[in-house]
């Protein structure tokens, strides 16, 4: 039982988030003998991260059970030679969100709303990321791409929301948050701020004591929109951390994405549902898998997805369902 009035770990530390970012596990044999894995698998991971790196922090990796392969938090992390197969379907632009970029890290798709990306880096890199092979390098934030997405806003009056994105948007300093939300709360007609981020499931400490007080004293109505897909990434110090945002008036949601081999069964979606709300989470969305290039191994096909989600009506309430 997750008790977020119990303190574990400090959730404090301005500085310890991102010690523990940089120090993620990148090498792939770090990663095999930290977790007691067969040396046998290490030219396949090997393979497989020359087109997609490996990054993993160690809070994370403390949740994966040693010497299993089949740990459903190390499928989501682990390369393996799928990654490299050719698959009729799957593009490396799964969303088409390229055409709809009309400036430098802003992609407008939906009436009323906008997506920013401010940022390339990630905490973990997640081996079904539908931005896996997205252009970075071509939307980063500098003084003058951000200059053109406030001219961009202010322009248009009927948006209303941002969300901010990725990469993950966490994965950026509080000082540098808090300057680009300020900016934003000089938009009159904007009323409200989405974030959709990874980075406080697998670095708990995340959530610190500046970016509670940046979101508390933000006009915007405020979104927390976490990613977690397993019922084992969640713990007491993300609970702690939920707990301290939405005392800062956030409301926090999580979306997930249905994987082989990780959450395709009812007992393991019901078990995510049921934890996060213990958590102070409520389900928000269960995404079938983006069909970006080197993901197709963890597709579960649309009638697959659709009974299990029946099944699930049958289990849960209706507000425990995504």
């Amino acid at each position: 039982m997750i008790n977020p009035s119990s303190p574990v770990i400090p959730t404090t530390s301005e500085n310890g988030w991102q010690e523990l970012l940089s120090n993620a596990i990148s090498d792939p044999q770090t990663l095999l003998q930290m977790l007691e894995l067969d040396e046998e698998v290490s030219a396949e991971v090997q393979q497989a991260c020359s087109t997609f790196a490996l990054k993993v922090p160690l809070p994370f990796l403390n949740k994966i059970e040693k010497g299993n392969l089949e740990d459903p938090l190390l499928r989501q992390i682990l390369p393996l030679s799928e990654e490299n197969l050719a698959v009729q379907g799957y593009s490396d632009d799964p969303l088409v969100e390229q055409p709809a970029s009309p400036c430098d890290g802003l992609i407008h798709k939906y009436k009323g709303r906008v997506l920013l990306i401010l940022t390339g880096a990630c905490a973990v890199n997640c081996r079904y990321c539908f931005r896996r092979h997205f252009p970075y390098q071509e939307n980063r934030l500098g003084p003058s791409q951000w200059q053109a997405i406030l001219d961009y806003l202010s322009a248009d009056k009927s948006i209303h929301e941002v969300i901010f994105s990725g990469g993950d948007p966490l994965a950026t300093s509080d000082k540098r948050l808090q300057k680009m939300i300020s900016d934003l709360e000089a938009i009159p007609h904007l009323k409200r701020l989405r974030i959709h981020s990874r980075l406080p499931i697998v670095i708990p400490q995340r959530i610190t004591a500046d970016l509670c007080n940046i979101l508390q004293q933000s006009r915007f109505d405020k979104v927390l929109v976490l990613h977690s897909n397993h019922a084992n990434e969640i713990d007491q110090p993300l609970a702690i951390g939920i707990q301290q945002l939405k005392e800062s008036g956030v409301m926090v949601l999580n979306q997930a994405v249905l994987l082989r081999g990780v959450n395709d069964s009812v007992s393991a979606q019901k078990a995510l549902s049921e934890t996060l709300l213990r958590a102070g989470i409520l389900p928000y969305y269960l995404f079938t898998l983006d069909p970006v290039t080197g993901a197709a191994h963890f597709n579960v096909p649309d009638s697959e997805a659709l009974a299990l989600f029946a099944e699930l009506q049958a289990e849960l309430p209706g507000y425990l369902l995504p």
